[in-house]
């Protein structure tokens, strides 16, 4: 086993990395952009390096400067988490031709899966049904007829990467290139690889992914499925495990398919592999060849930790667990936590933690990269951390998410917890009755706009008569329980930041510290 690596990461998958490594008593070496000089994944690590300034292109994807890192500090291997490199096979090569390790698959592998065409290839091989899209990366010149012969809507996808990534729907032809040179534009920025190519858009299907494990010795196997089908603008925000509508025999015939893949790419290490359902059928739909932001609901539904196995595998060591006995146990279900405010069209919230008081007790986990006093910079995604839950079935996780949801304080920033309680109360979602289309279908976003609109017209009133009796007070003070309890009613409404305001007020007025002028 190794004894020590480095993470090419930063955030709430950074340090999950690095509590497993401690576990198995593996030493961490960390790299940090200037804006992440004091994150928390820095001050976890055992070692930690500048990589470079802020933008992404210059730090996390700076391939050549992190194997020198790794060089330096005698990492053995380096772990990419998701995002960033993680599906790279350049920066897999360069890490094969110093004799650093990539946990991941090699970087001939990671060409054919990590690649989005590539892997559509595999699956047709296979047998696999597969969308009908362009079987190469388009330009401007040949797009526009691929796209008339698939038939549009066509959806846009880079080649390189995913997380919803560069993706988009186009409706119509007059919309296409202007949409092309976007995509073309995120994914080199995101990748640092322009590719993008073309699929027909299948409307509101479920996603359904299944989660692999192969190792160096010719093993795979699959620890069934998760649910990722609530997406707004193909971003996952809530995953579970299993699905309602994966029976034991699906689970089975779709689980050896996704075997089958990995194995004619001859991949090794943890993968996923994506299917969407259209009720009838499962179409492939990529191979993520990397941990995903969703792997903890199948580590709570298995019990396996899915980056231990990742270090056992990429450190030569065998599977020890058989398909046979791969069984989903209870419930699992993942809401990710971002720095955007849902009430304002998920305008970014970025700034400073102020407050930081997360939910606990029996079956609930939180992976964060955040305390108070961290930094939510503006250079990359909004997540910066999830909430996933256990129980022992779908019902009861509902239950313990909105409950988890409900207690979670955070200052500071505004997120989308508000969003998250809104999916979770719907009857339809209770029922299991999901989609990718779900949220816009049930115009879940235009009712938190207008919750929004009426929620400010409703503080600005309270603001008005506060301001308004501190005037007319004769000494300008303002009994600091009447600002208390709009702070109360404000953060029940689940805009933490603006109460926060009303508290410290309150606490001002309290202390008298403060006058008619403020």
């Amino acid at each position: 086993m190794f004894e020590k690596i480095l993470i090419a990461n930063r955030g709430e998958i950074a340090l999950r990395i690095m509590r497993t490594c401690k576990e198995m008593g593996i030493a961490t070496v960390a790299v940090y952009s200037d804006v992440d000089k004091n994150a928390l994944h820095t001050r976890y690590a055992d070692e930690c390096h500048h990589i470079g300034p802020s933008p992404p292109l210059q730090s996390y994807l700076n391939a050549d400067k992190i194997v020198k890192i790794a060089k330096e500090t005698g990492a053995e291997a380096i772990h990419p988490g998701y995002g960033f490199l993680a599906e790279n096979p350049e920066f897999a090569w360069k890490c094969e031709e110093n004799k650093i390790i990539f946990i991941g698959p090699n970087s001939w592998a990671l060409a054919k899966t990590g690649d989005k065409l590539a892997s559509r290839e595999i699956a047709k091989k296979e047998g696999v049904p597969v969308t009908p899209g362009s079987d190469d990366a388009v330009e401007e010149d040949d797009a526009l007829e691929i796209a008339e012969e698939i038939g549009f809507p066509v959806i846009l996808k880079s080649s390189a990467g995913g997380g919803g990534i560069s993706m988009g729907v186009v409706e119509k032809k007059e919309d296409l290139l202007k949409n092309l040179e976007i995509a073309q534009s995120t994914s080199l920025s995101a990748f640092g690889n322009p590719n993008i190519f073309i699929e027909k858009y299948l409307q509101n299907p479920r996603h359904i992914e299944f989660q692999i494990l192969a190792d160096k010795h010719g093993n795979i196997i699959h620890l069934g499925e998760r649910e990722c089908s609530i997406q707004r603008r193909f971003q996952k925000l809530i995953e579970e495990a299993p699905s309602v509508v994966v029976t034991e025999e699906i689970r089975k015939e779709i689980g050896e398919r996704a075997v089958e893949i990995a194995r004619m790419a001859e991949y090794v290490n943890a993968g996923t592999i994506e299917f969407l359902y259209d009720g009838s059928e499962f179409y492939f739909n990529e191979v993520n060849a990397r941990l995903q932001v969703e792997h903890p609901v199948t580590e709570l539904v298995t019990g396996i930790d899915l980056v231990k196995e990742q270090l056992r595998i990429a450190s030569g060591e065998e599977l020890d667990h058989l398909q046979d006995n791969i069984q989903p146990r209870g419930w699992a279900m993942e809401c990710r936590i971002n720095a955007e405010d849902p009430y304002n069209n998920f305008l970014p919230s970025p700034g400073v933690v102020t407050a930081y008081e997360p939910p606990g007790s029996i079956g609930v986990r939180i992976d964060s990269g955040i305390v108070v006093g961290s930094e939510i910079p503006t250079f990359y995604d909004s997540l910066f951390a999830k909430i996933i839950v256990w129980a022992s079935n779908r019902e009861a996780v509902v239950v313990r998410m909105k409950r988890a949801l409900e207690e979670w304080r955070i200052g500071g920033i505004e997120t989308n917890i508000p969003f998250h309680l809104k999916i979770l109360r719907h009857a339809s979602f209770q029922k299991g009755k999901i989609d990718t289309g779900f949220v816009e279908r049930e115009e879940i976003i235009e009712n938190l706009r207008k919750e929004g609109r009426e929620l400010r017209i409703e503080m600005n009133k309270k603001a008005a008569a506060i301001s308004a009796a501190l005037a007319m007070s004769k000494e300008g003070i303002m009994n600091y329980l009447i600002v208390d309890q709009v702070a109360k009613q404000v953060r029940t409404a689940g805009k933490w930041r603006m109460a926060g305001r009303y508290e410290q007020l309150a606490r001002r007025l309290n202390a008298d510290e403060t006058g008619p002028s403020d």
